[in-house]
């Protein structure tokens, strides 16, 4: 069974993080972008550079929004629909995207009091979101991953500044998106795990524990924005048979 270990105790997991590990990987870029392009959001392009992070080489992934971004934020139903009235994308890749989105949405919902189908998402509804998650969806069915595995996740610690107020790590979003999945200890001072990276891990791993028994083909690292004194901060996945 071809199977991808993604390892979120190094430094977290964010869309942008693993989007890159997963190109790092082989995920076609190019392919991604085009059928990304398709949708109806505002126009962008997706900048993938090499860059050092503790001595570790890692793809750092960026979207660049090539118009001003909307100021109205996209509701948990809109993103949905146009997910799945797209003709450009696989029924396998709607339901991997989905699958993500789906938390994440339940979550918010959750916290505000409100419904999924009224919820409106805030950063994980601009273009650069969208693209991280679709392009992740994109990049799993294009390396033909039939399972995945994590190992638990750290999420940092101290507190982030959101549009409701000053809030303690993890976010409340993040923090009800991880009910059920192991959290790994760690003094990090910051925000290591994100909503899009908790929805991820939420929607599409299979189980969480330490590497499987298996024949590692691929090793990739997608890197950070941050950088931390002590370690790199980047996702570290595997591709590789089990046996």
């Amino acid at each position: 069974m071809r199977t991808l270990y993604v390892d979120c105790g190094i430094s977290g997991i964010s869309g942008d993080m693993t989007l890159a590990m997963l190109i790092d990987l082989g995920a076609n870029l190019a392919l991604i972008e085009e059928k990304l392009k398709e949708f109806p959001i505002e126009r962008f392009r997706i900048e993938v550079e090499g860059i050092i992070k503790k001595g570790i080489y890692a793809q750092k992934l960026e979207v660049v929004e090539e118009e001003e971004r909307a100021t109205h934020h996209r509701h948990y139903s809109t993103i949905k629909k146009m997910i799945e009235e797209s003709s450009v994308l696989s029924d396998k890749t709607k339901e991997l995207s989905i699958k993500i989105f789906h938390p994440i949405a339940e979550a918010e919902a959750k916290i505000h009091h409100s419904t999924m189908e009224k919820v409106h998402f805030h950063e994980v509804g601009a273009v650069d979101s969208i693209v991280d998650i679709v392009g992740v969806a994109l990049a799993i069915e294009q390396l033909e991953i039939d399972h995945i595995v994590a190992s638990p996740v750290v999420v940092g610690s101290g507190s982030i500044d959101i549009d409701h107020g000053r809030y303690p790590i993890p976010a409340p979003a993040t923090l009800e998106i991880l009910k059920g999945i192991p959290i790994k200890r760690t003094t990090v001072t910051g925000e290591l795990t994100t909503p899009t990276g908790a929805g991820i891990l939420k929607g599409l791993v299979d189980e969480f524990g330490p590497i499987p028994t298996m024949m590692i083909e691929k090793i990739g690292y997608g890197a950070g924005k941050k950088d931390f004194d002590h370690h790199p901060n980047v996702l570290r996945g595997m591709i590789g048979e089990t046996l």
